[in-house]
């Protein structure tokens, strides 16, 4: 039970974490929703997060995995602090990713595809 408190709270902060960053910015659904474009737009080769995605599914598959680099049980604070530190650095990849993927699509729309005339 100790362990499922302490994933939920990993994802309470990576949902604080992504609430935050969103102030100013494109809305937490607005980026909710470009995830699955920006899968599609790396896959067919449009997008070039390739890197940056496999980062953070790997990072998504540590924090949900029930195997843990630093166990917590033998090692109290410091077991916490590696599922701390990867919540922390996928938000913060999360948050400029798509930020970063809504203003590459945004240019995309802008440009009209076609040849250069001289």
């Amino acid at each position: 039970m100790g362990k499922t408190l302490k994933r939920s709270a990993a994802f309470s902060a990576l949902a604080r974490a992504l609430a935050a960053g969103s102030r100013g910015g494109p809305s937490i659904g607005a980026r909710l929703g470009a995830l699955p474009r920006m899968i599609r737009a790396t896959a067919r080769g449009e997008y070039d997060g390739g890197l940056r995605l496999a980062l953070m599914t790997a990072a998504t598959a540590y924090i949900v995995s029930p195997v843990d680099l630093i166990p917590e049980i033998p090692l109290a604070i410091f077991g916490l602090a590696d599922d701390a530190v990867m919540v922390t650095w996928l938000a913060g990849s999360v948050l400029a990713e798509t930020e970063r993927f809504l203003e590459w699509e945004a240019r995309r729309s802008s440009v009209i595809p076609g040849h250069v005339a001289s």
